[in-house]
């Protein structure tokens, strides 16, 4: 028997099971896919991320990996265009946006290497109860056949569809609307820091990543998903002509070097976080628009949260239940402000966000603070503070 078994080893569930593996805990970490294998993903690990990335020791590897280190950050809207970068976390200014099919081997690697038990290519197919508690999993191997295992803690990081959440009945607490759909690809020979663009009904992400690529990504609303589907590429590039005509330039100049992917099915919401003998990490819990690239800095949060809520009390019962509920109320601290953010920025709609920016220019103490309320180095609270709120009132 298992201290805890994790489903799902991507950038949620790899780090838990390491964590808890390091705890002293037996670990059992299951995943479907066979690494290395890419995912729809954005990328982008903000400095919150990284920092935790250098607290497990883990950075290194990733700068080895040959990622395109980030110093760099604009954005660019109706009438306004700022430059600056994050304010640092535990020292560290630099931020990374790795490839999948690097990013989730290396964190594979790292909960190995701590003690976990790590199993690739087994589907998760239900949970074993006893007495409406969770009590182990029940998977398919790798050869096609069946096996259990029983755990005190199942911890579902299977992502936005879980298995896990479904099967333990897990209700969204927290829903909204689908916001955006999105579109994106690789680019070779396009010069790029972190760049953003934003116009009434358009978003445009740049982000520099592994071999010398830039991930180039498109927004549209999502009551424009079936029409830009049917013909993805034209939609794709005319969206850069008008709404950063001098990037889409950079990209004529350049050459795509992978297909075209997108999708339309960005859910927002938060699930009930835990239950007897279970809990959620990362998409799994929390899902929203890709828009802030938010999605792996959280995970790693989560991961981060859970396990040190935990601690030495997992076969506790009362120690228990008290952890996970103090883990679920972090997800209702900074995850919540962060979903929040992340919706207001998928509604498309500058005017707002511009007219306080433009206020900023010339202030590179207040921009930089503003990008680091993205990156989480800087609380909404924080960033408005008495300085602040005294220049926007001058303005």
């Amino acid at each position: 028997m298992y201290d805890v078994i994790v489903i799902g080893a991507r950038c949620a569930g790899s780090p838990t099971a390491m964590l808890f593996a390091r705890q002293g805990y037996r670990v059992l970490l299951l995943e479907k896919a066979r690494f290395p294998q890419d995912t729809l993903s954005s990328h982008y690990i903000h400095m919150q991320g990284v920092a935790l990335l250098a607290r497990w020791g883990l950075l290194d590897r990733l700068r080895d990996a040959g990622c395109r280190p980030i110093t760099r950050q604009s954005y660019e809207g109706p009438g306004v265009r700022i430059e600056g970068f994050s304010l640092p976390v535990d020292g560290l200014r630099t931020t990374y946006a790795p490839r999948r099919y690097v990013l989730d081997p290396l964190l594979a690697q790292g909960a190995v290497e701590a003690g976990v038990e790590f199993r690739e290519g087994c589907a998760v197919n239900g949970l074993l109860f006893e007495d409406d508690r969770v009590v182990g999993v029940r998977y398919t191997t790798p050869g096609g056949g069946e096996a259990t295992d029983r755990a005190r803690l199942v911890v579902g990081a299977d992502g936005m569809r879980s298995l896990v959440a479904r099967k333990a009945g897990a209700q969204n607490v927290i829903e909204h609307p689908r916001m955006t759909t999105t579109y994106y690809s690789y680019w070779a020979d396009v010069p790029s820091h972190f760049e953003l663009y934003e116009r009434p009904g358009r978003w445009i992400g740049v982000i520099p990543t592994n071999d010398d690529l830039t991930l180039i990504m498109s927004y549209f609303p999502q009551d424009e998903y079936h029409q830009v589907r049917k013909d993805a590429e034209p939609a794709y590039l005319e969206a850069f002509r008008t709404t950063a005509p001098e990037l889409y330039e950079r990209m004529r100049a350049g050459r795509r070097v992978e297909q075209l992917y997108g999708t339309g099915h960005q859910e927002n919401y938060f699930r009930k976080a835990y239950g007897p003998g279970w809990a959620l990490v990362g998409d799994a819990v929390n899902h929203k628009d890709s828009i802030t690239a938010r999605g792996i800095t959280e995970a790693f949060v989560q991961a981060q949260s859970l396990t040190r809520h935990i601690g030495e009390g997992l076969h506790d019962d009362a120690a228990l239940e008290k952890a996970l509920r103090r883990y679920e109320n972090d997800l209702g601290g900074e995850a919540l402000s962060h979903y929040q953010g992340a919706l207001n920025v998928a509604e498309l709609k500058p005017q707002g966000r511009t007219e306080m920016l433009r206020k900023l220019v010339g202030h590179q103490e207040h921009i930089d603070r503003y990008f680091s309320t993205l990156s989480g180095a800087c609380s909404i609270d924080d960033f408005y503070n008495d300085e602040l709120l005294t220049l926007l009132d001058q303005s």
